[in-house]
């Protein structure tokens, strides 16, 4: 009992990675709450519709959180199965395998979304399709930066293995305080309002509650959103590239998963 106490003591005392993720999730769900907590406190009055609202942003969250994790799985998959070195074997350029993960991430995701979002209306009386056109819009913008996401965990896995896995199931989560989903951005303390800027989410979801509050739209929101998503998705490509390059000269790609 003792041995086996030990050997997953020292897995965990020799691992930084283990260690962030136990104090990780207590952290970001004391975080995200209390500040859903401080808002409701002091703005009660806010949403008209508070169950539509929180239901509509909790869908659209959820297509985020599906467009990425999505576009994670095949590198997942083929690691779980030890087939990540027949995925290189294969001649399949690596823009080949974007543009792929790219439309198998979108059929998963909404695969995933239509029953919940059919739910909504006779269970809660809630739909989504109030948003209208601008539903496409924000739709597109939150599936651009999951598959922004779904690139930088991606390159995270190619560089340093398994070891990365964490990191794709508890990046987004780590994103939902800043990305101001159920509460507005003056709820944040100063510093992270400026981090949060620099984060599309945040001018998403601002204008998912002016739709639905105001029923109008500020188009300054989602081009705000749009111009860094194409900044953060450039970037994401190009790590993708970078991280493939060093995996392949240092020859992690042929012991991957083994």
């Amino acid at each position: 009992m003792y041995g086996l106490f030990l050997r997953h003591f020292y897995l965990i005392k020799s691992s930084l990675p283990r260690v962030l993720d136990l104090i990780y999730w207590p952290t970001i769900q004391i975080i995200l709450w209390g500040f859903i907590s401080k808002f409701f406190s002091l703005y009660s009055n806010y949403y008209n519709d508070t169950l539509g609202v929180i239901l509509t942003c909790a869908i659209l969250y959820d297509i985020l959180f599906r467009s990425s994790i999505s576009f994670n799985m095949l590198f997942l998959e083929e690691i779980w199965s030890r087939n990540f070195t027949n995925l290189f074997i294969a001649p399949l350029k690596i823009k080949e395998i974007i543009v792929s993960l790219i439309f198998t991430a979108l059929i998963r995701t909404l695969i995933g979304l239509i029953p919940a979002i059919i739910l909504t209306s006779p269970l809660f009386g809630v739909s989504i399709l109030k948003l209208g056109f601008p539903l496409l819009l924000l739709f597109l913008s939150l599936y651009i930066f999951g598959i922004t996401l779904g690139l930088f965990v991606s390159a995270g896995l190619l560089r340093f293995g398994p070891s990365f896995e964490n990191i794709a199931w508890s990046s987004l989560f780590l994103l939902a305080p800043l990305g101001c989903i159920y509460y507005p951005l003056e709820i944040l303390p100063n510093f992270f309002q400026i981090i949060a800027k620099g984060l599309p989410l945040v001018y998403i979801f601002d204008e998912t509650r002016n739709i639905l509050l105001n029923s109008s739209i500020n188009y300054e929101n989602l081009k705000q959103a749009y111009i860094l998503n194409l900044i953060y998705l450039t970037l994401g490509i190009g790590l993708f590239y970078f991280a493939f390059i060093r995996a392949r000269i240092k020859g992690t790609l042929i012991n991957m998963g083994e």
